[in-house]
């Protein structure tokens, strides 16, 4: 059962200031090769799971960038943890 909601925005540096929708995109891979249930929305990406898997695939979507060459990584991430489960779901239910 799912105990965490994690939501991320990452923003990738560049060193020259290229854009950097390809290297978001391929931060959201990281979470869909992870699979965990995530949803992609206009700002940020939320993922549902174990709280310490989500904070791995936030590792590793880190590390994905800095292999990818940017220099650094600035993310915004909010933690929603519930050890009785957490569900996207269940907290979006009344806006659906």
């Amino acid at each position: 059962m799912a105990d965490a909601l994690v939501s991320i925005q990452i923003i990738p540096r560049t060193r020259n200031e290229e854009d950097t929708y390809s290297l978001v995109d391929e931060a959201i891979q990281v979470i869909a090769d992870s699979k965990v249930k995530y949803e992609v929305h206009p700002l940020e990406t939320t993922m549902e799971g174990d709280l310490r898997e989500l904070l791995d695939i936030v590792d590793r979507m880190h590390r994905k960038m800095i292999e990818k060459g940017c220099p650094s990584v600035l993310s915004e991430v909010k933690i929603f943890y519930k050890p009785g489960g957490a569900s996207m779901d269940e907290l979006t239910a009344k806006y659906r």
